[in-house]
């Protein structure tokens, strides 16, 4: 018996008592680990697809260890710039031991007596919000400019810069001669 499944974004053909090499997992050492995301059982010929899991199946491990995977050199280099840049860098494993392949147990429904409280707190927040979009309806009023700056802005006549810097520079070249 042996499934494909997805594991922390990678696929991976397992079968009980295998021993992988996954990312890094949040979990401790020693923890077991179930993946609900199975893509595909094969039960002595019997075989399952999923569109895209199979429902009901899942995969239980255990985490072994945590691990550094070997050191993977990257080296850059631009001919005749005198540019080069050497990075290593090493990643980060879990070792995992599949301990088996099985149907998941169904989980049970909660209780309606818990559902029922949670309904009247939604019901006692959703009043304050109904008010506050109320005050939120009003349209706003808009400062309107002041025509009197405006009109002063108007009114100011324009030097003349042109004829100034004009006058200086041919008295310039005059006493040049």
């Amino acid at each position: 018996m042996y499934a494909i499944v997805d594991i922390a974004g990678q696929q991976f053909k397992v079968e009980k008592g295998q021993e992988i090499f996954v990312h890094r997992l949040e979990e401790k050492e020693g923890s077991k680990v179930n993946f609900d995301e199975v893509m595909l059982v094969d039960d002595d010929g019997k075989v399952s697809v999923g569109t895209p899991f199979v429902k009901g199946i899942s995969v239980s491990a255990k985490i072994l260890s945590h691990d550094k995977g070997d050191k993977v050199i990257v080296f850059k280099k631009k001919r005749r710039k005198g540019y080069q840049k050497e990075n290593g860098h090493r990643q980060f494993f879990s070792k995992i031991q599949i301990e088996g392949i099985g149907k998941v147990a169904a989980k049970k429904a909660a209780p309606a007596k818990e559902a029922e409280p949670k309904k009247e707190v939604a019901a006692k927040t959703a009043a304050p919000k109904k008010e506050t979009t109320a005050k939120k309806a009003e349209p706003k009023k808009v400062a309107e400019p002041k025509k009197e700056t405006v009109a002063k802005k108007a009114a100011t006549p324009k030097k003349e810069t042109t004829a100034k810097k004009a006058a200086p520079k041919k008295a310039a070249a005059k006493d040049k001669e």
